[in-house]
């Protein structure tokens, strides 16, 4: 039988064959894949100054506002501003019927009056019994009577001269004037409504709109930093409205919560911004800029250099030889585009801007300057 029949024989021939290495099989490629250079963009670790900025949401909030009421109740007369307008301090808003409280103003009046010409002739009367009292004309009895007469008419008119005042301020009470300067809202009444003293409703909101201030939460972890400066200098915020990102606003932070909220982990803040021309509106969402120091001096490299492994942040550092080092950082934070290191890179050196995925440590490299690139 012929070798190549038997079935065995023609196994054995190709398992030797798998074991023998043929001269094609072998790959001269790896050798110059592992010597050749990969092409990285670079860049120089820099030194400058780099403030720490705390960036969030806040929402712009009135610095004061009053619920107009009416202190008395009446027939509200007149309207004496347009809705949504801005009103200056001790400007009229409302006019309510008056006719009533100036009535009430002339009985009060009166009975203080009448009561004046009594206390007159009580006095006259007390003291004339005291000197008849003398010549034993009259007893003591009647001349303590008239001194007694004198007094509970003095405190008659004192308690007229109140009531005059009550009604005197009851009648001002029918002019409701605008406590403070601001811009009022909707007014939730008409002329002719019959209007109740403190009424739940509100006649109209009034709101303060310059100054105007803008509530905002930081995390507590910069807390320190903010410690470290609140209250020895002023701290700057910056506010922009939407879609006004290259005319921000500067202004103050004027308060600084007393406890952090648990529940977010994030501590309130108040800052105070001029608004004179009214480009912050109560309820808005802007967005908000607190620069917390300046760091001098500060470390940077772009943040897309650096990368992240199981042991923590590293960098690629490119080294005289065109090689590169799996350099070890730790990153203090994030400035931008830019992240600030706390340790591992020194000014000057060069590191791997784009283009890690094909490093490895002691990988040659062919670098371009990260001018030659161009963002998208």
């Amino acid at each position: 039988m012929p070798l190549l029949d038997d079935p065995h024989c023609i196994f054995a021939v190709i398992v030797l064959g798998a074991l023998v290495p043929l001269n094609g099989c072998a790959d001269p490629n790896v050798t110059k894949r592992d010597n050749e250079a990969v092409p990285v963009t670079v860049t120089e670790v820099k030194s400058k100054s780099v403030p720490l900025i705390v960036r969030a949401i806040g929402t712009v909030n009135a610095k004061e506002a009053v619920a107009v009421r009416a202190q008395v109740g009446g027939v509200l007369t007149a309207i004496h501003f347009v809705e949504g307008t801005e009103v200056k301090a001790n400007d009229l808003l409302f006019t309510l019927d008056a006719r009533p409280f100036r009535v009430a103003l002339h009985a009060a009046q009166a009975g203080l009056a009448r009561n004046r010409a009594l206390l007159a002739k009580a006095e006259e009367d007390s003291r004339r019994y005291a000197r008849l009292v003398k010549s034993g004309f009259v007893t003591q009895e009647q001349a303590d009577q008239t001194r007694t007469n004198a007094a509970s008419l003095a405190a008659a008119v004192q308690a007229d001269t109140a009531a005059v005042e009550a009604a005197r301020l009851q009648l001002d009470y029918c002019t409701i004037r605008a406590p403070i300067h601001g811009r009022v809202g909707q007014t939730a009444v008409d002329v002719g409504n019959l209007i109740k003293a403190n009424d739940a409703q509100p006649l109209v909101m009034l709101l303060q709109t310059d100054p105007i201030e803008v509530i905002f939460s930081i995390p507590e972890r910069v807390l320190p930093a903010l410690r470290a400066v609140f209250g020895g200098q002023p701290l700057v915020a910056i506010a922009t409205p939407p879609g006004e990102s290259a005319a921000s606003l500067g202004g103050a932070v004027v308060f600084v919560d007393n406890a952090v909220d648990p529940g977010t982990g994030t501590l309130l803040l108040k800052a105070e911004f001029a608004n004179d021309e009214g480009r912050l509106w109560p309820g808005q969402f802007v967005e908000v800029a607190l620069t917390l120091r300046v760091d001098t001096d500060a470390i940077v490299v772009p943040t897309e250099a650096v990368q992240n492994g199981r042991e923590g942040s590293f960098v690629f550092a490119v080294k005289s030889d065109e090689t590169v080092d799996l350099r070890p950082i730790v990153v203090a934070r994030e400035a931008g585009d830019e992240s600030v290191i706390a340790s591992g890179l020194t000014k000057g050196e060069i590191v791997v801007r784009d283009g890690q995925l094909r490093l490895f440590p002691g990988a040659k490299v062919l670098r371009k300057d990260v001018t030659e690139t161009t963002a998208p």
